[in-house]
């Protein structure tokens, strides 16, 4: 199956916001949208995030993309629409010790995270599709199918607006 996994652009977020599930729209989807539509097989399904900054650039890329919450980016829990800078540092620092496995308070372990991209992905009976969502998706799914240790995932980066290309075997 190829899977063209695409970030959403950059969001309308004050720069040092933890930001993971806190709905903020993006910058100028129509363009995103027009540079992603050259780069893209026509007519693919596209599947996307329920939030919104996802799901503006999805709309443009598809008449009816498919929502799905388990594209949703980690949800940060009690970290959401904190400076990164005021989430007290023993947190960061238990998280920093456990890159795959600490969940901030209320919220989701990276690993978490993974295991519904994953399920989703299991999901899917197409050849073929777009998948507009987050880095943190994107970020653990590639680290998955690629064998990665938890130590090495952040190595794994993507711009916004950007698409990633997998073939995934089934």
């Amino acid at each position: 199956m190829r899977l063209h996994l695409i970030r959403h652009p950059k969001p309308l977020i004050d720069v040092g916001i933890c930001y993971g599930r806190h709905d903020c729209p993006a910058e100028d989807t129509q363009s995103a949208a027009e540079t992603l539509l050259a780069e893209l097989p026509p007519d693919l399904p596209v599947w996307t995030s329920p939030l919104l900054r996802c799901r503006a650039l999805a709309e443009r890329l598809h008449v009816r993309p498919v929502i799905d919450d388990r594209l949703a980016e980690m949800n940060f829990g009690a970290w959401e629409g904190l400076r990164w800078d005021d989430i007290p540092r023993a947190e960061l620092d238990a998280w920093a010790a456990d890159v795959a496995g600490y969940a901030p308070p209320g919220g989701e372990s990276p690993r978490q995270l993974q295991q519904r991209a994953l399920d989703f992905v299991a999901s899917l009976d197409v050849p073929e599709a777009v998948i507009v969502t987050h880095a943190g998706v994107i970020r653990t799914l590639l680290a998955h199918w690629q064998g990665l240790p938890p130590t090495r995932w952040t190595e794994l980066g993507f711009a916004y607006a950007s698409r990633t290309q997998v073939d995934v075997s089934r």
